[in-house]
């Protein structure tokens, strides 16, 4: 395997990565902090970031890039790329950076992410797989979080089924979480898209505690980034409730699988469904709503 290299190009060169990650490279610094510098200045992140100077960072990405574990290309955009995805601008604090990895052209697509809880029941596996599949037949985008359960189902049946995947994640890009997935993140960022707004220096720098945050705000991400969400299954304390919030509050479409209603467990289906989603009983109930 090759060592992997920073791309660097006219539309998101080395030296805006390292600016952006200078901003973060504080403990203190947070995605709403972030967010509202960028906000206020409107500046590209090497003209707020100035003549500040990190040598450690250089180090450090040299470090990085050199490492062949990662087994990828790394590419960073910030807004004002030709390919930054205008849908961000939906998020409630201003994404200013991505880091990816892949074809940037899924982004042009219509993306619709299917989400549910890390420990599924073997029905929400198949209706995964399934509504990935239907999907993916009628030429959309499975956008997912590379967790275990269901996203991991919705990505493998989009690829299985010869379709195109954007895996959004909670962690910096050349890290693997969970550690099983790690070959399904791999294949994704050769051949799909793999995106993170998740600072690298900053992140080794936190406990992790605040780490832990990067994931909800993945869900938000993931959420603007997408013309819908689809909720397969999901526990009363799930993650994927912060994306059913984000949906609605985005102005996108949130779709419920009927059989989440059935659960007398949890009571967020009807909640949601009071604020606006749409109980989903067929897979034309979805095709109707887009």
């Amino acid at each position: 395997m090759s060592a992997p290299q920073i791309i660097d190009n006219a539309h998101s060169p080395i030296r805006e990565l390292i600016a952006y990650e200078t901003l973060w490279a504080n403990k203190s610094a947070s995605v709403k902090s972030i967010g509202e510098l960028f906000r206020k200045s409107g500046k590209l992140p090497s003209e707020i970031a100035g003549n500040r100077h990190i040598p450690e960072l250089e180090t450090y990405f040299a470090d990085l890039f050199s490492n062949p574990q990662v087994g990828y290309n790394i590419g960073f955009m910030h807004r004002g790329h030709a390919m930054y995805p205008a849908r961000l601008g939906d998020t409630q604090h201003h994404i200013e950076g991505v880091y990816y990895s892949g074809d940037l052209s899924l982004l042009s697509g219509t993306g619709i992410a299917i989400v549910g809880t890390r420990k599924p029941s073997a029905d929400g596996v198949l209706r995964a797989k399934k509504m990935a599949k239907l999907l993916v037949g009628d030429g959309l985008t499975i956008v997912s979080g590379l967790a275990e359960g269901i996203d991991t189902a919705a990505h493998q049946a989009a690829i299985e089924n010869g379709g195109r995947t954007i895996a959004v994640i909670g962690t910096p890009l050349h890290k693997f979480y969970p550690k099983s997935n790690s070959g399904l993140q791999q294949f994704i960022a050769q051949h799909h898209l793999l995106l993170s707004q998740v600072p690298f220096y900053h992140y080794q720098h936190i406990p992790f505690t605040q780490q832990k945050l990067f994931f909800a705000e993945r869900n938000k991400m993931m959420s603007a980034l997408s013309h819908a969400t689809i909720i397969i299954e999901a526990g009363a304390t799930s993650g994927t409730l912060i994306q059913g919030k984000a949906a609605l509050d985005q102005g996108r479409k949130l779709f419920i699988l009927d059989s989440c209603f059935g659960n007398t467990s949890v009571e967020w289906p009807v909640r949601f469904q009071e604020k606006g989603a749409i109980r989903v009983k067929t897979y034309e109930d979805i095709l109707k709503n887009l």
